[in-house]
């Protein structure tokens, strides 16, 4: 027995599935997960003292990589001053401010400690101010795990949508409505069928949660005109795409301005953070200047503020280097994936392999992947020291720390974990 299946054995008998995020548990790829020790730079070590190129990254927040020096400095000196206070520090203003700068659609903001409480915040303060309770989301997209937003489609656009887990009442979904990714006209249906009812369209505005999925052109800026002509409310979700995608995120990659939007994973350089906002009249509306409420005890606490200023200052301060070295380092793996046989979606450091016919462009698309390629693939590549994330349904995450050499080794293994898989 292994370290890690030792310890994964201990942690089961404590914690469901041994793990406290479900796709931590490797069933998908009908393996142990491995129990990681340390990391460095683009470099995980297990509890076996084997080591991994990381392209999972903790699912994104680690841009820089793993233990930039700037960011621990940041961490271990905010620490030394106190863990957490519950009371305003300077350094979430100044946080708040670099955000702004960045994305100058968020004229207020609010900091919160996950990317689930940061959308379903965002959406509570859309029907707030619009007196609405309906929303629309999109089938594949994930925004947390808030009850409201756990549903998949019924029995079509038109309708309502049924809970996506156990425990969630059929009446916290009844008013989440459900759109096909990349179609406008299914938003358009959905609006026309429940009109003066729709409080806000929530996105993901490259879908990374079913493997990455790009915007078709026209997408978003249809979703903009079908909002404003509605008069709801559009929400982008960029927890994974914000300061990733672009310095300024998908807004700025896309050219398309939302209402509000929601942040998270590298607003926090790796500790717990998340932000919404965007519209100043409606973030006005937010306790304890307007009825909305939100709080938490936790929000904006000075270990986890330090760890995502050090970081959003490193990105602004090389921001020209740093997103077209991502953006090249990319495109290596991109081409040898193609090179592979395997069709793949890239939008900048963001791209996902795909074991279908061709690239998906929906839900429905992702939902032809072989997953038992998927699995022999996943497992060809562990065994070559490269840990990429253990579900179809996930992206691979480049990071500025990936170096040259490496990026080459994964490429040459890529080939060869493809070539094997295609042999049995």
């Amino acid at each position: 027995m292994t370290e890690s299946e030792r310890m994964y054995a201990e942690a089961s008998k404590r914690m469901p599935g041994g793990v406290n995020s479900p796709v931590r548990a490797f069933r998908a790829v009908g393996m142990t997960p491995r129990f990681i020790v340390r990391g460095k730079g683009d470099r995980i070590f297990d509890a076996d003292g084997a080591e991994y190129i990381d392209y999972v990254m903790s699912w994104g927040p680690l841009v820089l990589g793993h233990a930039r020096e700037e960011v621990v400095k940041a961490v271990s000196e905010a620490a030394e001053s106190g863990l957490t206070f519950g009371a305003p520090t300077g350094r979430e203003t100044e946080l708040a401010e670099e955000i702004r700068n960045a994305c100058p659609h968020m004229e207020m903001l609010r900091l919160v400690n996950s990317g689930t409480e940061a959308t379903m915040s965002a959406i509570r303060a859309a029907r707030g101010f619009t007196g609405r309770d309906k929303i629309v989301k999109f089938e594949g997209c994930y925004h947390g795990h808030s009850d409201g937003l756990l549903v998949k489609a019924g029995s079509g656009c038109l309708t309502g949508a049924a809970p996506d887990s156990a425990g969630v009442p059929a009446s916290y979904a009844q008013n989440t409505l459900v759109a096909q990714y990349n179609d406008p006209g299914s938003v358009e249906a959905l609006f026309s069928a429940n009109q003066g009812e729709i409080a806000c369209v929530i996105v993901e505005p490259v879908a990374a949660n079913m493997g990455v999925v790009p915007p078709e052109k026209g997408f978003l800026e249809g979703l903009r005109a079908l909002c404003d002509r509605y008069g709801a409310f559009l929400i982008f979700d960029e927890v994974i795409t914000g300061f990733r995608v672009a310095y300024g995120g998908a807004a700025e990659r896309f050219g398309v301005r939302p209402d509000l939007a929601a942040y998270g994973k590298i607003v926090g350089g790796g500790m717990p953070l998340a932000v919404y906002g965007g519209r100043r009249d409606v973030m006005e509306r937010i306790a304890p200047l307007g009825p909305v409420y939100q709080a938490g005890t936790l929000s904006g606490n000075p270990v986890a503020t330090a760890a995502g200023l050090a970081t959003l200052r490193l990105l602004r301060k090389n921001k020209e280097n740093v997103y077209a070295e991502l953006e090249q380092k990319a495109a290596l793996l991109e081409q040898a994936y193609r090179k592979a046989g395997v069709p793949v979606n890239r939008v900048g450091s963001l791209l996902s392999p795909f074991f279908t016919k061709m690239a998906p462009k929906s839900f429905r698309d992702v939902q032809t992947c072989d997953l038992k390629r998927f699995a022999r693939y996943f497992g060809g590549m562990l065994r070559r020291g490269e840990y990429v994330a253990p579900s179809q349904f996930e992206a691979m995450f480049v990071s500025a720390a990936h170096t040259d050499a490496d990026i080459a080794k994964t490429c040459a293994d890529i080939e060869a974990a493809c070539a094997e898989f295609e042999r049995v």
